[in-house]
């Protein structure tokens, strides 16, 4: 079971950030991802997160801009987003992976990821 936090409201130029923690059954991940969904778009890949190596992998749109990290201790991914534009309004998901899916190949394979939040709403004003 992923939850996700942390979204809001926000001007354009200021910063967010998310957090997705795991609970439930034991937690034992490869690796942890976030995604988003504009309106009437598809869900794009945002980052991605290896979760023993901490290598990461970012999309072009947000490269320079959004952080990804993770707190293994606490079971939870966090994505930090600065300096925020419109066009990064949307529900961002986390999700999961167990099957050691490099972060690289999220956006290809976003389909084998095992598991997936509920959303959290992000919106930026001009």
């Amino acid at each position: 079971n992923l939850v996700e936090s942390g979204g809001g409201l926000m001007q354009a130029g200021g910063s967010l950030r998310l957090s997705c923690t795991g609970s439930g059954r034991t937690f034992n991940v490869a690796g942890m991802g976030w995604f988003r969904r504009a309106p009437g778009k598809e869900r794009q890949f945002v980052a991605a997160i290896n979760w023993s190596n901490g290598i990461t992998s970012y999309a072009d749109s947000v490269q320079g801009r959004f952080t990804i990290s993770k707190d293994n201790a606490k079971n939870t991914v966090y994505l930090q987003m600065n300096s925020l534009k419109p066009e990064d309004t949307a529900v961002y998901y986390c999700a999961a992976d167990e099957t050691g899916l490099e972060p690289r190949w999220y956006s290809k394979y976003s389909g084998l990821l095992d598991s997936w939040g509920q959303g959290t709403q992000v919106t930026v004003s001009s």
